[in-house]
């Protein structure tokens, strides 16, 4: 029986960690096969008191801690500790089906892949209006782009998927995770395995369910503060993003190049008009297509509250040049205790 390591960092996640955490300790997998390894960054909420309580309830839970307080550091000292033969990197957001360690060991003896993982099922994180719009435009592929384990059960070899499910010799072939890295650590991981010559599979299979941000306000935070990653993740990286990454930073210069070109010519300003006429089309689209499950209230607003989406996105990306010449801060993104550098 191949034992696996689940490894969670965490980090402020009160909310959420209890049920991901039980998701994963109901597992059908022999309780004698596996462990649960969950790294806390130093989180200012309720969150390792919650951790304690499911340690001294499950002996196969263990708590470590993460000083550093970001997730690359957890995954590592969590790799570092880990008793199995497979590494399965969980998030606190993230609720498991019964089958997911057995299918993850599954997949990967099938495929022969050093890493497999599954599409998201973005959940609502409550229910409102705001959270359901955060849902629906993290679902759609006008929201997401090609971004295949967010937008649907495409079963085949990919380029990178979300907390995916290791070999751990994989880690003593590349290297663990690189922690210069508070965000996209795990495209550049996957893309070092791409360069090994090793292989990612995406399975229906291993489909769990996620839960965003509450807020669109917040979702528009993220999306700022993650894409600030992006040039420096590519300065590590070549291979590590893709051209999606960069698309919402192309539209919002052009988008800026026409407003204020529109101030002196006619033909720039029918040219904003045109393409913000058709950005909103082409959204309001994708939103009708989900006309039933989401209704008409949503639908109608999502095509704008998608183009916000896409704007801070791709200021964070364009305000991410800074990083040409310097490291941007190791700190955490989320609020919560002082971290120690």
């Amino acid at each position: 029986m191949t034992f696996v390591s689940f490894v969670m960092p965490v980090r402020n996640e009160e909310a959420y960690i209890h049920a991901s955490l039980q998701s994963l300790v109901d597992q059908g997998y022999p309780r004698a096969a596996y462990e649960i390894i969950v790294v806390d960054g130093r989180s200012s909420d309720q969150t390792p008191e919650i951790i304690v309580e499911m340690c001294e309830k499950n002996p196969h839970v263990r708590l470590l801690d993460n000083p550093a307080g970001i997730v690359p550091t957890a995954m590592n000292i969590g790799i570092r500790a880990a008793r199995g033969d497979v590494i399965i990197r969980a998030d606190g957001h993230n609720i498991y089906p019964r089958d997911y360690a057995a299918n993850c060991v599954s997949c990967l003896e099938q495929t022969g892949a050093d890493n497999v993982g599954g599409p998201w099922v973005t959940a609502a994180a409550a229910d409102t209006l705001s959270a359901r719009l955060v849902a629906a435009i993290l679902s759609s592929p006008f929201g997401v782009g090609d971004s295949k384990f967010r937008t649907g059960n495409v079963e085949g070899f990919v380029d990178t998927v979300p907390f995916g499910a290791f070999r751990k010799e994989v880690f003593e072939k590349i290297g663990l995770y690189n922690e210069k890295l508070v965000r996209n650590q795990d495209n550049e991981l996957n893309s070092r395995i791409r360069e090994a010559g090793g292989k990612i599979y995406l399975s229906a299979a291993l489909t769990t369910r996620y839960h965003p941000v509450k807020t669109f306000s917040g979702l528009l935070k993220y999306a700022f503060r993650t894409c600030k990653w992006h040039v420096f993740t590519l300065r590590e990286n070549k291979s590590s993003m893709g051209l999606r990454h960069l698309a919402p930073a192309a539209f919002l210069l052009a988008l800026l190049f026409l407003a204020s070109t529109s101030l002196f010519r006619s033909t720039a300003r029918a040219g904003l008009l045109l393409v913000l006429g058709g950005y909103l089309l082409v959204g309001l689209y994708f939103s009708l297509k989900s006309l039933r499950a989401n209704g008409w209230m949503l639908a109608l607003i999502q095509p704008f509250a998608t183009l916000l989406f896409h704007i801070a996105y791709g200021a964070g990306t364009l305000f991410g040049l800074v990083y040409l010449f310097k490291q941007p801060s190791l700190r955490p993104i989320r609020s919560g205790l002082p971290v120690q550098q």
